[in-house]
């Protein structure tokens, strides 16, 4: 079975959104990135570290998920990390309520040694230094995806380009491509980015879909519309986890098949927005992403003449 490498956060999250609120369930963008990678029929594993406050019913779900996580270190009288947020009623921005990093300062990645030949490995966002870590643990994956935000634009920004550097896609939002090119254009920020190693540039707009650029080939994925959405933590993280799962269930790292896998991560992402937390993503089935693709497949499909 294909592999996938997940390093990220395993933690607790607390959300507040305009249809209620949370106390604190599972969280973290490996979460994410392993509940989402699973529907594909890979073998993922997940590196991360937690403390020993973590419940073993949150670890037991990830195990019945057949999620690895031998890779997750467990750090004795230590805190997890937590992230509580607010989002406001367009629930395309939010507050952050807190933000504890606990064991998190103490991340040095492991990855475990039947998963370090494993064809594609996805950091999450992360400290650059501990991405770096993780990459110089693999023998040589064919595919490297990338998670990073603005606040390591900010404050390590050396290191980040050393990862940039190094990895065959990443994936920002429109926000995050225009401050780390320094061009309003988003065209021209993905031609910067590709420029400083990045084959790939996966541009995230949230419920505006996302956009995929190669060279001078450019594909566009719409999010797909919903009637609700309750909670959109996470959807990141899921379309990421949707992303890499196919890619390495394919084993096809061509422009064509990206736009497949962009596709499959979307319709990920569309299930997590809609229950707080994970819920969503423990629940769905094949059939449902099936349905959920034909859907977004109707979405972009047409017909025209051209005269």
């Amino acid at each position: 079975m294909s592999q996938l490498v997940a390093v990220g956060t395993v933690a607790f999250d607390a959300i507040e959104t305009p249809f209620g609120k949370t106390d604190k369930i599972l969280g973290g963008a490996a979460t994410y990135i392993g509940l989402a990678a699973s529907h594909l029929s890979v073998d993922v594993a997940l590196v991360a570290i937690i403390g020993d406050d973590f419940p073993q019913t949150f670890l037991d779900l990830l195990k019945s998920r057949r999620i690895n996580i031998d890779g997750v270190a467990i750090i004795p009288g230590e805190k997890s990390f937590f992230w509580s947020g607010r989002y406001h009623h367009d629930m395309n921005s939010r507050d952050t309520l807190a933000t504890e990093l606990n064991v998190l300062t103490q991340f040095d990645p492991k990855v475990p040694k039947i998963y370090k030949d494993a064809d594609v490995l996805l950091l999450g966002n992360l400290n650059p230094e501990a991405q770096l870590a993780a990459i110089a643990q693999m023998t040589g994956p064919k595919f490297i995806v990338m998670d990073t935000m603005n606040y390591w634009m900010d404050n390590s920004y050396d290191a980040l380009t050393k990862v940039i550097a190094k990895v065959d896609a990443i994936t920002i939002n429109d926000e995050e491509a225009r401050q780390l090119s320094g061009d309003y254009s988003l065209v021209k920020a993905a031609s910067k980015i590709q420029s400083m190693g990045p084959k790939f540039v996966i541009i995230k707009k949230g419920e505006h879909g996302a956009l995929l650029f190669h060279k001078d080939q450019v594909f566009f994925a719409p999010a797909l519309p919903l009637e609700e959405v309750f909670d959109p933590t996470g959807a990141g993280d899921s379309f990421a986890g949707g992303f890499a799962g196919y890619l390495a269930k394919t084993e096809d790292f061509s422009f064509e098949n990206l736009k497949s896998a962009i596709i499959y991560g979307t319709a990920l992402a569309s299930f997590c927005v809609e229950a707080f937390g994970t819920k969503r993503l423990t629940e769905i089935n094949h059939s449902d992403i099936q349905s959920r693709l034909s859907m977004l497949k109707s979405l972009i499909q047409f017909d025209i003449e051209l005269h």
